[in-house]
């Protein structure tokens, strides 16, 4: 069986700057792209804030650039989701559902995955008009009342592009005041279609056992509950780190995202972490790349200098 250089986990632009750097090093990386090739880009339609992108680039084509880039310089590309791994013995050991891989080296980039409400009617009216992405859905719902959940720079991105197609868009946080950016906010409370139900949370997805009809919204400074006309359902609540993986292997912080000891790398020399699998501060495409060159860099001096 091949030893490989080093294994990169997840495709992202973590993930995918770490194979650039590792395959322009010689080291010949194999990624294993996972379910959600691309990562969380893969949803977003409009990124204005990549550097070298002036007019602005979809997601997908930016994510695709990616990966150009890193199959021109050698990567090579396993499909489907890692579903173990083995860091006790070296080489490191990495299956998919399909093969086993050894490894020298592996970084982890596995990033993050939409958080979920936890009310009632939401897994069972998922993909029947309740959504987390809003790029992926948002056509489905033309014409049609919409909600966001959420209050942050996501739920403000995903409203204001459900405007697009929603005859109305009502975003429901549960605080008097937006979690976003000011320029994000400032966009969503200035747009005529879409208006905000402040200190409100959604208690329950109402559906006729095919699709959603509505919502029961509860006001949380004077308990009063009422039921929201609803076509489409999105939540945009934040995301959690895809980390189950690596429990009892990697060190974790509380809630959830693996934790490095300097730069990129992990408490296992020779494991190295980059993106949103443990930045719960920036989460941004640019520094999710900034943090794949660092783990590639780290992970090709610790190569030439391990005597395994």
């Amino acid at each position: 069986m091949d030893i490989h250089e080093v294994v990169i986990l997840g495709s992202g632009p973590a993930g995918l700057t770490a194979a650039i750097y590792s395959a322009r090093a010689g080291l010949a990386p194999v990624v294993v792209e996972g379910m959600s090739a691309g990562g969380q880009l893969m949803n977003t339609t409009d990124v204005e804030n990549y550097p070298g992108f002036p007019e602005g680039v979809q997601g997908p084509e930016l994510m695709d650039l990616f990966r150009k880039q890193a199959a021109r310089f050698g990567a090579v590309f396993e499909s489907g989701d890692v579903a173990r791994v083995d860091f006790s013995s070296r080489p490191f050991g990495v299956w998919t559902d399909e093969r086993e891989l050894r490894a020298r080296s592996v970084i982890v980039a596995t990033g993050a995955s939409p958080r979920m409400l936890g009310i009632q009617g939401e897994k069972e009216y998922a993909g029947r008009g309740v959504s987390y992405c809003a790029t992926c859905d948002g056509f489905f719902f033309r014409d049609q009342e919409i909600v966001v959940a959420g209050g942050g720079d996501t739920a403000m991105e995903e409203a204001l592009f459900l405007a697009r197609f929603g005859s109305r868009v009502t975003v429901v946080h549960r605080r008097d005041q937006l979690r976003a950016s000011k320029i994000m906010g400032d966009r969503v409370l200035g747009h005529e279609k879409v208006e905000v139900l402040w200190n409100s949370v959604v208690q329950e997805v109402l559906g006729d056992g095919q699709k959603v009809r509505a919502l029961r919204i509860r006001n949380v400074v004077d308990g009063k509950e009422s039921e929201r006309p609803c076509g489409g359902f999105f939540v945009a609540i934040g995301h959690q780190p895809n980390t189950d993986l690596f429990k009892g292997i990697l060190a974790m912080d509380e809630q959830g995202y693996l934790v490095v000891q300097g730069g990129s790398a992990t408490e296992i020399p020779g494991v190295f972490v980059a993106g949103d699998v443990h930045d719960h501060t920036y989460r941004q495409a640019v520094t999710a790349s900034g943090a794949g060159c660092r783990a590639a860099i780290d992970c090709e001096r610790w190569l030439e200098a391990w005597p395994g």
